[in-house]
């Protein structure tokens, strides 16, 4: 496996694509009960700015950057989740 992933920007780019599957199939057949649909969104949502975080750390360089850069990311990513499932939730 260590000949296949050279670089950490490649096991990244896995993870990503990978998540994407993951969200794929929660998008399309997710086979929970019948609230399944809010919580497969929910899930949805997560994996999305789970994705925004990898590509701010590892393809955007904030993973190095001066403290106050990468609080403002992971500060960002949590806030807008926060807000994506309150509102999606409540309408």
């Amino acid at each position: 496996m260590s000949s296949v992933v050279r670089t950490r920007a490649t096991g990244v780019w896995l993870i990503l694509v990978l998540a994407t599957s993951l969200s794929w199939v929660l998008g399309t057949d997710h086979g929970l009960s019948n609230d399944g649909h809010r919580m497969a969104s929910v899930a949805i949502m997560v994996v999305a700015l789970f994705k925004v975080r990898l590509v701010g750390l590892y393809f955007m360089d904030l993973r190095n950057a001066p403290a106050v850069l990468r609080a403002l990311l992971e500060g960002y990513c949590v806030a807008v989740c926060a807000v994506m499932i309150s509102l999606f939730l409540l309408a």
